[in-house]
């Protein structure tokens, strides 16, 4: 495999934008009514570089897919406690699935999460039809943690985003 993953540089941000936001719609995880404020925080990689570490999986100088890996404390997390980090945003373009790009991006995450100054932990949430991505939490030993499953929109009761947790 000839991926490489590394922080996202700016030139690449609206290649990263194009396919996180591509990867959420052409999955339907964006059926909700607030959905297009959502798709605008996708695309915005810039802010999200500015506020955590945007990582991107490139072969032969081409971006395949990225993640958003926030540190500790970080402005970017929605369920991380003292301690933990937090993974958002994984993304894979449709040509790219099914090489390990998913995975080696999670494990990038687990590597800098391990390298941190009292990094206990990593959390992230996801969606339930989101069932690739939980076989490779799963497979890189996360756990399902449903006592931390949240709604990022209370007001609708069909978006409860599912847990997991990595213990270092």
């Amino acid at each position: 495999m000839d991926i490489v993953i590394r922080p996202a540089i700016p030139t690449e941000y609206d290649a990263l934008g194009d396919i996180t936001a591509q990867a959420y719609l052409q999955d339907g995880l964006l059926d909700f009514g607030e959905s297009d404020e959502y798709l605008g925080e996708l695309n915005n990689v810039a802010k999200r570089a500015a506020a955590a570490e945007v990582l991107v999986a490139v072969e032969h100088e081409r971006v395949l897919g990225g993640v958003t890996f926030v540190p500790s404390g970080g402005p970017m997390a929605d369920i991380a406690g003292l301690g933990e980090a937090e993974i958002r945003m994984l993304a894979v373009a449709p040509e790219a699935r099914g090489r390990g790009v998913g995975e080696a991006l999670v494990r990038a995450c687990i590597d800098r999460a391990r390298t941190a100054d009292g990094c206990t932990g990593i959390v992230l949430s996801t969606q339930r039809t989101m069932h690739t991505a939980h076989r490779i939490y799963e497979r890189l030993g996360f756990t399902r943690t449903p006592d931390r499953d949240w709604n990022p929109i209370p007001h609708l009761d069909d978006i409860t985003l599912l847990t997991y947790q990595l213990t270092l």
